[in-house]
């Protein structure tokens, strides 16, 4: 009779599995709390430590690290020497391993001590599935129960695909592991950039194409960094997309930097509009107005809950969003959106938590790599002003606020707005003056009396005659570049207060 050996922490739909086993004529050999189950519902099971010969000790570590488990699954019964060592040494062979681990990712995504972290830590689970692993061409190593249904009904048939299973069970274990190891060197304040950089994700959402149509993409979770976009709560609307989340990402990052009441309407990952109203019905119309054309189709954050008054400003004749997110919905809002005509199932609707202002690891791959950094935090240092005018209070607040957006521009970044709203962007361009240019066309005649904000120093003083042109009388930058002194001069000539920062947010 072939042999299961059965020892699992997700006990979802084992019972059937195992009666479908037993159908099969396979004898179950288990663990704990699984051989408990099994047999209250009525299973044969023989104890693991019947075959160890010894039991299970020093609360449950040692159950199953032994040459007559591991001997079983290792064993590869093709081969007429190991069929002859494991005679001798009475091992018998194991044809299937039915095992999942320790919830560590759901003692640790709680409230624990560092005691009960390492209580959780799986030891004997990943050294079977690995040993079932390898062995493959004889074993059949089950991990995941969404594949009991499949797997019993491939045993019956004979074409069961074990190189598949084996993958999945190695990509298990990877990640089990990648989540303890990081767990463990946070907690121990060890290096951001370790020797070996390990990250395990979980999918959550296979998309129906990528950032176009002829790529395939994903959704991913960080188990250890349980915020933003991933695990957003969504209230109402079709599926997100790729595009969706990438762009809703760009949006929740910005409006969780702004002040309390504050809208950002982001398309292609580009800010469009930003501001902080008297409401936050004004705090959209505001932000709208700034480049209305852009902002139809856009996505929509805001760092208050929407009102039945918000709902309705954004559901207005002329207006539509892809996607709407916000801390959370009134529930007459969401029947606004629900019932607006135009709007309908078109709308995703997401309720977030509120990014904090921490630093993670931001990855970016490249062919035959990754690049990684932590995630562009400003500082927060002391600003110094560099001209001989100083920007007035009002000017102050305006500047505060586009330097509060400009890290969420993609470079070369430019700025140009007021105390309470950006005015004007210009984004991703080759060359800084043309990304002035840009910004100050789309503010148009409000530019007058504005202020601008730039990711990066200015390299020639050309940029600041062109604002002066416009009307701007405030100017925030890093400085750093060799020709300080001279853009300074121009900024005094032309009677603009210049802020330095010392931090650059450069955004590619």
């Amino acid at each position: 009779m072939p042999r299961a050996l059965l020892s699992v922490t997700d006990k979802t739909g084992l019972v059937d599995f195992a009666k479908g086993l037993c159908d099969l004529g396979y004898r179950l050999i288990s663990t704990g709390g699984t051989a408990k189950l099994l047999r209250e519902s009525g299973l044969t099971v023989q104890d693991v430590a019947d075959v160890t010969g010894f039991p299970e000790m020093m609360d449950g570590r040692i159950k199953t690290l032994h040459p007559n488990v591991h001997g079983g699954l290792l064993g590869d019964v093709r081969q007429e020497s190991h069929r002859d060592q494991m005679a001798s040494a009475g091992i018998e062979p194991f044809d299937l391993l039915c095992v999942n681990l320790y919830a560590f990712e759901q003692t640790v995504s709680g409230k624990h001590s560092i005691e009960e972290a390492i209580e959780s830590i799986d030891i004997g689970g990943p050294a079977m599935i690995r040993a079932a692993a390898k062995n493959h061409a004889n074993v059949t190593v089950v991990i995941d129960p969404l594949d009991y249904n499949s797997v019993l009904e491939s045993l019956q048939t004979g074409a069961i695909d074990r190189v598949r299973l084996a993958a999945k069970a190695y990509r298990h274990t990877a990640y089990y592991d990648s989540i303890i190891s990081r767990y463990l060197s946070q907690a121990s304040g060890d290096s951001q950039f370790p020797s070996e950089l390990t990250m395990g994700l979980r999918r959550a959402q296979e998309f129906r194409y990528g950032e176009n149509p002829h790529q395939p993409g994903a959704l991913f979770r960080d188990p250890l960094l349980r915020l933003g976009l991933p695990y957003a709560n969504q209230l109402w609307g079709k599926e997100l997309s790729f595009n969706n989340i990438n762009d809703a990402n760009g949006a929740w990052e910005l409006v969780s930097d702004l002040p309390s009441g504050a809208c950002a309407i982001i398309k292609h990952t580009t800010p469009c509009g930003v501001a902080i109203g008297r409401t936050l019905a004004d705090s959209y119309e505001l932000a709208r107005a700034s480049d209305p054309i852009s902002a139809f189709g856009g996505i929509a954050a805001f760092n208050m809950p929407i009102t039945n008054e918000t709902a309705e400003a954004m559901t207005a004749k002329g207006n539509f969003l892809e996607v709407v997110i916000a801390p959370a919905f009134d529930e007459g809002a969401l029947q606004i959106f629900k019932e607006r005509a135009g709007w309908g199932q078109d709308v995703r609707l997401l309720e977030a938590e509120l990014a904090p202002k921490s630093s993670y690891m931001t990855l970016k791959t490249v062919r035959g790599g990754a690049i990684v950094q932590p995630s562009d935090e400003d500082p927060d240092r002391e600003w110094r002003v560099v001209t001989n005018l100083s920007p007035t209070p009002d000017q102050v607040e305006a500047l505060k606020l586009q330097w509060a957006i400009i890290p969420h521009v993609k470079s070369n970044a430019i700025v140009v707005g007021s105390p309470n709203r950006m005015l004007g962007v210009g984004a991703g361009q080759m060359n800084r003056v043309q990304s002035v240019r840009l910004s100050l066309e789309q503010a148009g005649d409000a530019a007058r009396g504005a202020v601008l904000a730039s990711d990066a120093f200015f390299p020639f003083p050309d940029s600041i005659e062109t604002a002066a042109r416009a009307g701007i009388k405030a100017i925030i930058q890093p400085g750093g570049s060799k020709k300080d002194q001279e853009v300074i001069d121009a900024a005094n000539e032309l009677e603009i207060s210049m802020v330095f920062t010392g931090v650059r947010h450069f955004l590619h």
